[in-house]
Protein backbone atom coordinates (compact mmCIF):
# COMPACT_ATOMS: atom_id res chain seq x y z
CA UNK A 1 0.00 0.00 0.00
CA UNK A 2 1.33 3.41 -0.97
CA UNK A 3 1.08 6.21 1.60
CA UNK A 4 -0.29 9.57 0.53
CA UNK A 5 2.08 12.53 0.48
CA UNK A 6 2.19 15.04 3.32
CA UNK A 7 0.66 17.66 1.02
CA UNK A 8 -2.26 15.36 0.20
CA UNK A 9 -2.67 14.44 3.87
CA UNK A 10 -2.88 18.04 5.06
CA UNK A 11 -5.00 19.12 2.09
CA UNK A 12 -7.43 16.31 2.90
CA UNK A 13 -7.60 17.65 6.47
CA UNK A 14 -8.52 21.11 5.17
CA UNK A 15 -11.30 19.54 3.08
CA UNK A 16 -12.55 17.65 6.12
CA UNK A 17 -12.65 20.91 8.10
CA UNK A 18 -14.63 22.65 5.37
CA UNK A 19 -17.44 20.16 5.97
CA UNK A 20 -18.06 22.04 9.28
CA UNK A 21 -18.61 25.36 7.47
CA UNK A 22 -21.90 27.12 8.06
CA UNK A 23 -21.59 29.41 5.02
CA UNK A 24 -24.06 28.70 2.21
CA UNK A 25 -22.04 30.57 -0.42
CA UNK A 26 -18.70 28.73 -0.17
CA UNK A 27 -17.36 26.16 2.29
CA UNK A 28 -13.66 26.65 3.09
CA UNK A 29 -11.29 24.81 5.42
CA UNK A 30 -7.75 25.62 6.55
CA UNK A 31 -5.05 23.77 8.48
CA UNK A 32 -1.92 25.36 9.92
CA UNK A 33 1.05 23.01 10.04
CA UNK A 34 4.48 23.32 11.64
CA UNK A 35 7.12 20.60 11.34
CA UNK A 36 4.61 18.15 9.82
CA UNK A 37 2.22 18.62 12.76
CA UNK A 38 -1.19 20.27 12.62
CA UNK A 39 -1.27 23.10 15.14
CA UNK A 40 -4.68 24.60 14.26
CA UNK A 41 -7.60 24.31 11.93
CA UNK A 42 -10.50 26.49 10.91
CA UNK A 43 -13.52 26.74 8.68
CA UNK A 44 -15.65 29.67 7.64
CA UNK A 45 -18.55 30.30 9.96
CA UNK A 46 -20.23 32.77 12.25
CA UNK A 47 -18.87 34.28 15.44
CA UNK A 48 -19.28 31.83 18.34
CA UNK A 49 -22.79 31.97 19.75
CA UNK A 50 -24.23 33.94 16.85
CA UNK A 51 -26.72 32.91 14.18
CA UNK A 52 -25.33 30.92 11.23
CA UNK A 53 -25.87 31.52 7.52
CA UNK A 54 -27.34 28.02 7.17
CA UNK A 55 -30.03 29.06 9.68
CA UNK A 56 -30.96 32.55 8.46
CA UNK A 57 -29.15 33.07 5.18
CA UNK A 58 -26.04 35.04 4.40
CA UNK A 59 -25.72 38.66 5.50
CA UNK A 60 -24.32 40.14 2.31
CA UNK A 61 -22.95 43.67 2.00
CA UNK A 62 -21.15 44.76 -1.17
CA UNK A 63 -21.06 41.18 -2.44
CA UNK A 64 -19.49 39.74 0.73
CA UNK A 65 -21.06 37.85 3.60
CA UNK A 66 -20.14 39.85 6.71
CA UNK A 67 -21.52 37.24 9.09
CA UNK A 68 -18.67 34.75 8.62
CA UNK A 69 -15.08 34.64 9.74
CA UNK A 70 -12.91 33.06 7.06
CA UNK A 71 -11.29 29.66 7.61
CA UNK A 72 -7.75 31.05 7.52
CA UNK A 73 -8.61 33.71 10.12
CA UNK A 74 -10.27 31.14 12.37
CA UNK A 75 -7.16 28.95 12.20
CA UNK A 76 -4.87 31.91 12.95
CA UNK A 77 -7.11 33.04 15.81
CA UNK A 78 -7.05 29.51 17.23
CA UNK A 79 -3.24 29.73 17.30
CA UNK A 80 -3.42 33.08 19.10
CA UNK A 81 -6.01 31.81 21.58
CA UNK A 82 -4.02 28.73 22.54
CA UNK A 83 -0.50 30.14 22.24
CA UNK A 84 0.70 28.22 19.18
CA UNK A 85 3.42 30.08 17.28
CA UNK A 86 2.77 30.58 13.58
CA UNK A 87 6.22 31.88 12.63
CA UNK A 88 7.65 29.52 10.00
CA UNK A 89 4.44 27.46 9.74
CA UNK A 90 2.57 26.48 6.57
CA UNK A 91 -1.13 26.74 5.81
CA UNK A 92 -3.22 24.34 3.71
CA UNK A 93 -6.45 25.89 2.42
CA UNK A 94 -9.20 24.48 0.24
CA UNK A 95 -9.37 27.75 -1.76
CA UNK A 96 -6.91 30.52 -2.62
CA UNK A 97 -6.99 33.01 0.29
CA UNK A 98 -8.79 36.34 -0.08
CA UNK A 99 -6.84 39.58 0.17
CA UNK A 100 -7.60 40.11 3.89
CA UNK A 101 -6.62 36.56 4.82
CA UNK A 102 -3.48 36.88 2.70
CA UNK A 103 -2.42 39.94 4.70
CA UNK A 104 -3.07 38.12 7.99
CA UNK A 105 -1.11 35.07 6.77
CA UNK A 106 1.85 37.30 5.94
CA UNK A 107 1.70 39.12 9.28
CA UNK A 108 1.51 35.78 11.14
CA UNK A 109 4.85 34.68 9.66
CA UNK A 110 3.44 31.79 7.63
CA UNK A 111 6.11 30.68 5.15
CA UNK A 112 4.03 28.65 2.67
CA UNK A 113 0.47 28.62 1.37
CA UNK A 114 -0.89 25.47 -0.24
CA UNK A 115 -4.37 25.59 -1.78
CA UNK A 116 -6.40 23.19 -3.87
CA UNK A 117 -8.82 25.44 -5.75
CA UNK A 118 -8.46 28.84 -7.38
CA UNK A 119 -11.09 31.28 -6.13
CA UNK A 120 -11.08 34.93 -7.11
CA UNK A 121 -7.27 35.02 -6.82
CA UNK A 122 -6.81 38.73 -6.12
CA UNK A 123 -3.85 40.18 -8.07
CA UNK A 124 -2.71 42.24 -5.07
CA UNK A 125 -2.82 39.17 -2.82
CA UNK A 126 -0.63 37.35 -5.34
CA UNK A 127 1.78 40.31 -5.44
CA UNK A 128 1.94 40.52 -1.63
CA UNK A 129 2.70 36.82 -1.32
CA UNK A 130 5.46 37.07 -3.94
CA UNK A 131 6.96 40.21 -2.36
CA UNK A 132 6.93 38.53 1.05
CA UNK A 133 8.79 35.50 -0.29
CA UNK A 134 6.01 33.16 0.76
CA UNK A 135 5.94 29.90 -1.18
CA UNK A 136 2.56 29.44 -2.88
CA UNK A 137 1.61 26.13 -4.44
CA UNK A 138 -1.59 24.75 -5.88
CA UNK A 139 -2.11 21.22 -4.55
CA UNK A 140 -5.29 19.77 -6.02
CA UNK A 141 -6.77 17.15 -3.73
CA UNK A 142 -6.40 13.76 -5.37
CA UNK A 143 -9.61 11.80 -5.79
CA UNK A 144 -11.51 15.07 -5.27
CA UNK A 145 -14.45 13.80 -7.34
CA UNK A 146 -16.21 12.75 -4.15
CA UNK A 147 -15.80 16.23 -2.65
CA UNK A 148 -16.97 17.86 -5.88
CA UNK A 149 -19.97 15.53 -5.93
CA UNK A 150 -20.81 16.45 -2.35
CA UNK A 151 -20.52 20.17 -3.10
CA UNK A 152 -22.81 19.75 -6.11
CA UNK A 153 -25.33 17.77 -4.09
CA UNK A 154 -25.26 20.31 -1.24
CA UNK A 155 -26.04 23.08 -3.73
CA UNK A 156 -28.77 20.99 -5.32
CA UNK A 157 -30.38 20.21 -1.96
CA UNK A 158 -30.19 23.85 -0.86
CA UNK A 159 -32.06 24.83 -4.00
CA UNK A 160 -34.57 22.01 -3.49
CA UNK A 161 -35.25 23.14 0.07
CA UNK A 162 -36.13 26.59 -1.27
CA UNK A 163 -38.49 25.08 -3.85
CA UNK A 164 -41.84 23.39 -3.38
CA UNK A 165 -40.28 20.09 -2.31
CA UNK A 166 -41.24 19.03 1.20
CA UNK A 167 -38.61 18.57 3.88
CA UNK A 168 -39.37 14.84 3.88
CA UNK A 169 -38.81 14.58 0.11
CA UNK A 170 -35.49 16.44 0.39
CA UNK A 171 -34.41 14.24 3.32
CA UNK A 172 -35.19 11.10 1.33
CA UNK A 173 -33.25 12.40 -1.68
CA UNK A 174 -30.27 13.16 0.61
CA UNK A 175 -30.32 9.57 1.91
CA UNK A 176 -30.42 8.18 -1.62
CA UNK A 177 -27.54 10.43 -2.70
CA UNK A 178 -25.55 9.33 0.34
CA UNK A 179 -25.97 5.68 -0.64
CA UNK A 180 -25.28 6.27 -4.34
CA UNK A 181 -22.19 8.41 -3.88
CA UNK A 182 -20.94 6.97 -0.56
CA UNK A 183 -20.88 10.45 0.97
CA UNK A 184 -20.77 10.62 4.72
CA UNK A 185 -22.05 14.20 4.96
CA UNK A 186 -24.55 14.25 2.07
CA UNK A 187 -27.43 13.98 4.53
CA UNK A 188 -26.33 17.04 6.49
CA UNK A 189 -26.67 20.72 5.61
Amino acid sequence: MERISWDQYFMAQSHLLKSRSTCMRLSVGAVIVREKRMIAGGYNGSVSGEVHCIDEGCYVIDGHCVRTIHAEMNALLQCAKFGAATEGAEIYVTHFPCLHCTKAIIQAGIEAVYYSTDYKNHPYAIDLLQQSGIRVEKVPLENSGTIEQKDFLDLLFTKLEKSEATKGEVAELRKQASRLFSLQDADQT
